[in-house]
């Protein structure tokens, strides 16, 4: 039987990887991926001219099969025996079980490289039956986005399959929110958008959906609002709450000038702060800096 551990070296160069991106993406640290490379022969890189490790798209298919059974408790040395085909039927037999986090987790990594939307979809439904909505997100998606750079990065390794992806997830959470409820007569009206340069909307479409879900009346502006349309907004409609989410300070690189100009145009909303680094504005008096979406949640439940 062909050994697993060689049918991965002569892979088409699809996409250039690193050893740092391969454990960015696997959850196996790079020391550890060099003892598997000399001990077990698990993988054979290709060198740049400056002896660099390089990995393709197969080859990264093929780590994320080995860590999903490593992580699960399987021996290294046991998988590096396995075929290519044992690994591949082991890993979709680990779908049924509990933990199973992880290995949905990569299973949507490798259906984005392959941009295989039967594959994300189907994934995405099995995920719905074994687990709610919200720990569909909290538990797989956000892992998921923030493992191939959409969330929290901004070195975009694999542009292509993030935007593929990206669409796919927002689809579902726009139609998981537009099945929820709107209330007609709701005591808070929350205003939620994104600073003027930053478009990642995922976490606060996310934001919405537990808004929705809470019985409060939202209106959503987006990503990349000019701060000209939030003031006319709360002019207009006099929301109770304004919500943004803070992914990076690459949009507004001076977090403290761009909240107090928020805060000033807020007409006495409650001004609501998440993300990344949202917890540099601690200091910032009159606002609410929420570090989570189930500090969110905690939060919705008394105001």
């Amino acid at each position: 039987m062909k050994p697993y551990i060689r049918f991965i070296s002569g892979a088409i160069n699809l996409n250039n990887f690193s050893i740092k991106d391969i454990e960015h993406l696997t959850g196996i640290k790079a020391h550890t991926l060099r003892i598997w490379e000399r001990r077990y022969h698990l993988l054979l890189p290709k060198r740049k001219d400056t002896n660099h490790r390089t990995y393709n798209n197969d080859d990264l298919k093929a780590l994320l099969r080995v860590a999903q059974l490593y992580h699960r408790g399987k021996k290294i040395s046991h998988i590096a025996a396995m075929s290519e085909e044992e690994i591949k039927a082991a890993t979709l037999a680990s779908l049924g079980s509990a933990p199973f986090f992880i290995a949905y987790l990569h299973q949507l990594i490798e259906a984005t490289l392959d941009f295989d939307q039967l594959r994300f979809e189907r994934t995405f439904q099995n995920m719905l039956v074994h687990m709610d909505f919200d720990t569909c997100i909290t538990q797989v998606i956000y892992p998921f986005l923030h493992r191939i750079g959409l969330l929290w990065l901004t070195d975009h390794v694999i542009p292509a399959q993030e935007h593929f992806a990206s669409t796919l997830i927002r689809s579902k959470l726009i139609v998981a929110t537009d099945g929820l409820n709107t209330p007609l007569h709701a005591a808070n009206h929350y205003l939620t958008f994104l600073p003027e340069g930053e478009l990642h909307e995922i976490p606060l479409l996310y934001i919405n959906y537990l808004l929705k879900k809470n019985g409060k009346l939202v209106t959503n502006l987006g990503p990349d609002v000019p701060m000209e349309d939030i003031a006319y907004f709360v002019q207009q409609k006099q929301p109770t709450h304004l919500l943004t989410y803070l992914i990076t300070q690459l949009a507004q690189p001076d977090l403290s000038a761009y909240i107090a100009l928020v805060k000033n145009r807020s007409g006495g909303a409650q001004v609501l702060v998440l993300g990344p680094v949202a917890a540099q504005l601690r200091h910032f008096e009159g606002i609410t800096i929420l570090s989570s979406t189930s500090e969110l949640e905690t939060y919705l439940q008394h105001h």
